[in-house]
């Protein structure tokens, strides 16, 4: 592991999520850019000394040098944004495969020289879009991939957050509003990076549209906020849908309920992560249902990404393990000479890593111009 250290959360829910399947052990890791905060973390995690780090340089050197049956075979990444390329791209150069948190990198620019990189390697790259990993999301992209719902007219996808709804950056100890709202290290967006991308990648990929054109309203609302921590943004799908997306971090009292709405010409459904395990399905000549994790009826994909009999909850630690997870199995096949399976195969890639990056960039260029609908750029992975 890159990051992860003393005070960084996300680095705790990678760890949790790796090991709560069996198919990964930490045994190395360069924790900070601190070589003492590497190896306190180091010694809390029960590493081998000789196997911390005081920099992700060193480690992929080291490891590399390490007997093949003895160095590491991924590097997970989850440092702030401005520090995923350069682990990213020496680890794959290096012969290792990569997860990364997201964004995939600082700038679209540099998430296209990525994905130059793993294609020359013949790597792997899983990114930890983490809200695909819940059942009743696979659930609902398969209900959507059977036609059960018609066409797709309108799409609805909002992530309320109200942790910086003060200038929560203001204070020193807060390392996570310190970093999340400085351009240097977030990159040129700030609510819309951190979770608008996470929206509109579930929007993606439960629908199997993609986003063409945009049109958004970008808001700075906290005095002193260098970055947006607001925003509302128009789209226009491919196949005619529309949609709305709404991404703010000042809505006092809002916790995470990411929620997603689509409307075809046969019926619709209703996600949130507040009641993850129940997706609503609306149809206009019956009533609604609801289905459940872990129910008997629920898709191939649904039931690949379910731990435990339905009534029994799975949540955020279960769906980000479900990323790890099906890398581990993809990996595994690729190292056998088989084939992965579709449900293995489905995890967030270098090709979710470009349309995020995509999606920031035009979101903040459509917000400051006069002429607001803006075309989004052509992705090729």
């Amino acid at each position: 592991m890159i990051g992860g250290g003393q005070g960084a959360f996300i680095g705790a829910v990678h760890r949790l999520a790796a090991a709560l399947d069996g198919q990964y052990e930490l045994v190395a890791g360069a924790f900070s850019s601190n070589p003492d905060t590497s190896r306190a973390t180091g010694r809390e995690l029960g590493l081998a000394p000789e196997r911390v780090y005081g920099s992700f340089q060193e480690l992929i050197e080291q490891e590399k040098a390490r007997p093949e049956s003895e160095r590491v075979q991924v590097i997970s990444i989850v440092t702030p944004n401005y520090l995923h390329f350069a682990p990213a791209k020496l680890a794959l150069e290096s012969g290792f495969d990569v997860v990364v948190d997201k964004p995939i990198t600082f700038s679209l620019a540099e998430a296209r020289e990525l994905a130059a990189v793993l294609k020359a390697t013949g790597r792997h790259l899983a990114l930890t879009h983490t809200y695909t990993g819940y059942p009743m999301v696979k659930e609902a992209k398969a209900l959507v991939a059977s036609g059960a719902l018609g066409q797709i007219r309108k799409v609805y996808v909002e992530y309320p957050q109200g942790w910086l709804s003060t200038f929560a950056e203001g204070d020193s100890g807060n390392k996570q509003a310190g970093w999340r709202t400085d351009p240097s290290k977030s990159g040129i967006a700030g609510a819309m990076g951190d979770i608008g991308t996470h929206a509109f990648n579930l929007l993606e990929y439960v629908t199997g549209l993609q986003v063409e054109k945009l049109c958004a309203d970008i808001n700075t609302v906290v005095p002193g906020r260098q970055l947006d921590d607001d925003g509302a943004v128009l789209l226009r799908l491919s196949g005619g849908a529309s949609g709305v997306l709404v991404a703010t971090q000042v809505a006092a009292g809002a916790e995470n309920n990411l929620r997603l709405r689509v409307y075809g010409t046969l019926g619709g459904l209703d996600w949130q992560q507040e009641d993850n395990n129940s997706l609503v399905v609306r149809w206009p000549d019956r009533p609604a249902e609801t289905r459940r994790t872990g129910g008997a009826y629920v898709s191939a994909a649904a039931a690949h990404n379910t731990r435990v009999p339905a009534g029994h909850p799975e949540g955020y630690l279960e769906a980000f393990a479900n990323i790890y997870r099906n890398f581990a199995l993809t990996l595994q096949a690729a190292h056998a000479g088989q084939a992965a399976t579709p449900e293995m195969r489905d995890y967030p890639g270098i090709a979710d890593g470009l349309r995020g990056m995509a999606f920031i960039e035009t979101v903040i260029a459509s917000g400051r111009s006069e002429q607001k609908w803006t075309d989004f750029p052509t992705i090729e992975s």
